[in-house]
């Protein structure tokens, strides 16, 4: 399967418009938002769980990184609650779920398989002190990519030249990016090169993103 697979044109999901799909597991649906491959592919996905939902265990070979959007998601590792940043490198294994029930914003297969960096981070907390306007909270770095999230006042300019990429998630309020109103569940990604330049709507915006990763874009090998 190939959804959204031309990672060298720009592409936009309002995905609160997109119908869920089930997945293999009872009580967890999905929306996806790019997809290289079957049940094992490289791949963007919001994913719901339901109330005392689980999936069985599994070992990402790929890595997974995730944002729990709201409720709370269980696995091994403890109970991550809305605004949590997880990074679950190659190699890890769990059983996720979820007693009362979430969705959360999953990334997988597009990590540097050499990477063994796990981790949780609360967003909030990492934000520094705003600049022009614009609060940031650097999630991540390596080589490859850096993985940010930003509060933004109203009305204020978002902008960014970096090379390599960009993808972002507005998770609250809204941004203008190419005259089109990105709101709540947006999910954009411009291509190499291609700089991103928004404005923030009139009651702010909440924005996770993601720079420098799409330099090559490789589906999984299996």
């Amino acid at each position: 399967m190939e959804l959204n697979a031309d990672f060298d044109a720009r592409t936009v999901v309002h995905s609160a418009n997109v119908e869920w799909q089930p997945s293999p597991m009872k009580g967890v649906d999905r929306r996806m938002l790019d997809r290289i491959g079957g049940e094992v592919a490289r791949a963007t996905t919001i994913v719901r769980f339901a109330a005392d939902s689980q999936f069985s265990a599994h070992t990402h070979d790929g890595g997974e990184e995730f944002i729990v959007l709201d409720g709370v998601f269980q696995d091994d590792y403890g109970d991550f609650p809305a605004g949590t940043y997880v990074r679950n490198p190659p190699t890890t294994s769990h059983t996720p779920g979820s007693k009362p029930g979430c969705t959360i914003f999953v990334k997988l297969w597009q990590f540097d398989p050499d990477d063994r960096n796990q981790f949780h981070k609360t967003m909030t907390d990492e934000l520094g002190a705003s600049v022009d306007g614009v609060a940031t909270a650097e999630l991540h770095r390596d080589a490859r990519e850096v993985v940010t999230y930003h509060h933004i006042d109203a009305n204020t300019a978002f902008d960014s030249t970096d090379a390599g990429g960009i993808e972002l998630l507005v998770i609250g309020g809204s941004i203008v990016e190419n005259g089109e109103t990105l709101g709540q569940g947006a999910w954009l990604r411009l291509p190499p090169d291609a700089p991103l330049s928004a404005v923030a709507g009139v009651e702010g915006a909440k924005v996770w993103m993601k720079t420098g990763h799409l330099r090559s874009v490789t589906p999984p090998t299996v």
